[in-house]
């Protein structure tokens, strides 16, 4: 078990933070590809493959994170204004931090400063790790769809006919709008591999769990 940092949009912080969010899908990086009915990652190392074209069985200490893993949520956050002059690796936990998330904002709000810059004191939620699965993006279902926490298809995209058989549900459709605004356009058909997560919600900082009287 590891303890590892995960960045999340301002909406997904709030669905995660309403209980509504417990996936989350994540691109492999590198991709696997294929060579000689092998799936393959870019640094050579060989994925199990039964039969050319089969979805690859991850190695399991290749990825990143694992079953049991505690992850603790980076997000997009500001401190009092009078402390806009220091680094995160210089702040100590008593300068008012705030989130971006909770739309707060005041007399004293200060910079808006980047998620992936959260000191660890500082996040406010953990997902502890309960499943991971490597499959292609296209393959997450309506039911993971709304585990991602997103809302149904808004009137931006177009919707796929609900008679069509191809057609999946009106919440993965807000998925697949979901996805293309965070990696460009044109990123859901692409179809990447990735790592889909499963996770329990703790609202507490993750060095705090349990130390509540």
């Amino acid at each position: 078990m590891a303890d590892r940092p995960i960045l999340f949009s301002g909406p997904m912080v709030r669905a995660l933070l309403a209980g509504t969010k417990t996936q989350t899908r994540r691109a492999l990086n590198p991709q696997p590809f294929l060579e000689d009915g092998s799936w393959k990652v870019q640094w050579g190392k060989v994925l199990r493959c039964w039969q050319e074209g089969r979805n690859p069985q991850i190695i399991p200490n290749w990825l990143r994170i694992s079953v049991g893993d505690r992850l603790y949520v980076r997000e997009h956050w500001f401190t009092w204004g009078i402390f806009d002059d220091l680094a995160p690796s210089k702040l100590t936990g008593t300068e008012g931090v705030s989130y971006i998330a909770d739309g707060h904002e005041g007399p004293r709000a200060g910079r808006f400063r980047q998620g992936m810059h959260m000191p660890r004191w500082a996040s406010r939620l953990t997902l502890k790790v309960t499943d991971v699965r490597v499959e292609r993006l296209q393959d997450c279902s309506e039911a993971d769809a709304i585990a991602e926490g997103v809302e149904q298809y808004s009137s931006s995209i177009k919707l796929s006919h609900p008679f069509n058989p191809d057609w999946k549900g009106i919440y993965r459709e807000g998925y697949a709008e979901l996805w293309n605004s965070i990696n460009g356009a044109g990123a859901w058909e692409a179809n990447p591999w990735v790592a889909a997560y499963t996770f329990t919600v703790v609202r507490e900082n993750i060095d705090q769990i349990g130390k509540a009287a």
